[in-house]
């Protein structure tokens, strides 16, 4: 039974690391409206979605590599 709480406990970093990254590059927040000129600034909200959930395989990768000595 413990292994399922430590697994849960290692989702919960992650998602809490994948929070803080997010927050401080901006991913996945909504940006200003388009100046007129070009293609709008603001990605698709399904490249969001996959990029949130790249970075939150990572954030797991991170969490879960063992620790060296």
């Amino acid at each position: 039974m413990e292994s399922i709480s430590t697994a849960r406990r290692t989702e919960d970093i992650a998602l809490d690391l994948l929070k803080f990254v997010a927050a401080q590059a901006n991913v996945g927040s909504k940006s200003a409206g388009s100046t007129g000129f070009g293609l709008p600034s603001s990605p698709k909200s399904d490249d969001q979605v996959t990029h949130l959930l790249e970075l939150y395989a990572r954030c797991r990768e991170a969490v879960e590599a063992p620790v060296e000595k």
